[in-house]
C-alpha cells in the first residue's frame, strides 16, 4: 500500500508534465502531505511550496457559500430571501413570478447566465483577454443585471454561473457594509487562520506570488474580478487550503462547523448520481468504483489552475494548485480516489 507521501509526491511530478509548477495537499489518518515540484515562476526562484500564493478561481466560490452560511446562521440573512432584498433600488430579474434567492445563486440555480452581460461576445472573440473580468464593477454588473433575462425558472435548473455566485458576494458584503475581500477575511481566513487566503494579498505575501502560465507555458498576466470577487478573486497556498479541507473534515470551531454542516445541508440534484451543495459539487462513484463519496470544486484563471475535494466518510482529502491554465482536474480526482481507496483498504 502506497504511502501518502509517495502518492501526493507522485501526483506532482505528473502534473509538472502539463504544468509549470504545481503544489499537491493530501490529507489522510489525521496527517497532511504537501508536496510541490516543477517552476514557482514569476520572480520567485525553485518549486512551489506549501507557503506559495496562487490564484485559485472558482475555488473561491465554497469560500463564499460559506460566508453565506455564516450569515443565515447569524441571522442576518436567510437562504430564501430574494436577491432584490440586498440590493435595494436595483431591478432584479424575475421568471414566471419566482424572484432569485440567495440559496439559488450559491446552489448555481437562479437562471442566470454564466456571464455578466456584455461579456459573453468580447470573450469569443478574445479568449486570451489579459483580464477580462476586470471591468466588472458594481454598477456594471447590476446595470446588466436589470437588462438580463433569466435562462429557466429560479430553482429549477443547474446552470453554472460566475454571475450569480459573484452578485451572492457583492450582495453579502453590501449587507454587511463592506467589501467581499473584509468579508470573507471575517467570516471564514481569520477564524481558520488562513493569513494568506485573500484577494489582494498583504505585502509579505506579495513576495511569495507565483507566476500564472499559459497553456503555452508563456508568462500571464493575473486576473482581477473587480466587484465579480465573489465568483473567483481569491489567491491562497497549500498550506492555508490544507486548513479549510481540515475544517471541512470535522476540524472547525463551533460557529464555523455549524456553516460548514449548513452548506452541506442543502442539495440540488442534476443528476441520479450528482449534486449541488451550497458551492460546492458532489457526486458518488460508481458502485464498480466504490460507490464513495467525493466532495469538490475546481477553478481556473488566466494562468492558474486548481482543484479541491474531500470525502468526509473516510476523512481524505485533496487539493491541486498549478500555476498553468490546463486543467489539474484529472491527477486530482485520482488522487482522491487513491487516498479513499487507500482508507477503504486500511479499514478491512
Amino acid at each position: 500500500m502506497a504511502e501518502l507521501g509517495d502518492l501526493v509526491r507522485r501526483t506532482a511530478d505528473r502534473l509538472v508534465e502539463r504544468q509549470v509548477g504545481a503544489v499537491v495537499v493530501g490529507i489522510a489518518d489525521g496527517s497532511v502531505e504537501i508536496h510541490g515540484a516543477g517552476r514557482a515562476g514569476g520572480a520567485l526562484q525553485g518549486a512551489p511550496g506549501p507557503d506559495t500564493v496562487f490564484e485559485i478561481g472558482s475555488v473561491t466560490k465554497v469560500f463564499t457559500s460559506l460566508v453565506l452560511a455564516r450569515t443565515v446562521l447569524a441571522g442576518a440573512a436567510a437562504l430564501d430571501e430574494p436577491l432584490a432584498a440586498l440590493l435595494p433600488g436595483r431591478t432584479v430579474p424575475e421568471r414566471d413570478g419566482r424572484p432569485i434567492t440567495l440559496q439559488q445563486l450559491a446552489t448555481h440555480t437562479s437562471g442566470l447566465p454564466r456571464l455578466p452581460r456584455g461579456m459573453l461576445l468580447p470573450a469569443l472573440l478574445n479568449p486570451r483577454a489579459a483580464d477580462p473580468y476586470a471591468g466588472c464593477t458594481a454598477e456594471r454588473l447590476l446595470a446588466g443585471l436589470a437588462r438580463t433575462t433569466l435562462r429557466s425558472v429560479p430553482g429549477r435548473t443547474f446552470r453554472y454561473s460566475n454571475l450569480g455566485v459573484g452578485l451572492l458576494g457583492l450582495a453579502l458584503a453590501r449587507r454587511a457594509g463592506t467589501d467581499y475581500g473584509e468579508l470573507v477575511r471575517r467570516e471564514v481566513c481569520r477564524p481558520l487562520g488562513l493569513a494568506d487566503t485573500a484577494v489582494t494579498p498583504g505585502p509579505e505575501a506579495s513576495g511569495r506570488l507565483a507566476g500564472g502560465h499559459t497553456a503555452r507555458r508563456r508568462p500571464a498576466a493575473p486576473w482581477h474580478l473587480a466587484d465579480l470577487a465573489g465568483a473567483g478573486a481569491l489567491r491562497s497556498t497549500a498550506a492555508d487550503l490544507a486548513a479549510f479541507l481540515r475544517a471541512q473534515l470535522g476540524g472547525a470551531p463551533g460557529g464555523l462547523a455549524e456553516a460548514i454542516a449548513l452548506t452541506r445541508q442543502v442539495e440540488h440534484r442534476t443528476s441520479p448520481i450528482s449534486w449541488a451543495h451550497l458551492g460546492w459539487m458532489a457526486h458518488r462513484l460508481h458502485p464498480r468504483q466504490g460507490g464513495r463519496l467525493q466532495i469538490w470544486h475546481n477553478g481556473g484563471t488566466g494562468g492558474f489552475a486548481s482543484y479541491t475535494g474531500f470525502d468526509p466518510e473516510t476523512g481524505v482529502a485533496v487539493a491541486v494548485l498549478g500555476n498553468t491554465s490546463g486543467s489539474v482536474d484529472g491527477p486530482a480526482a485520482a488522487l482522491l480516489r487513491a487516498l479513499q481507496d487507500r482508507a477503504a483498504d486500511q479499514g478491512r
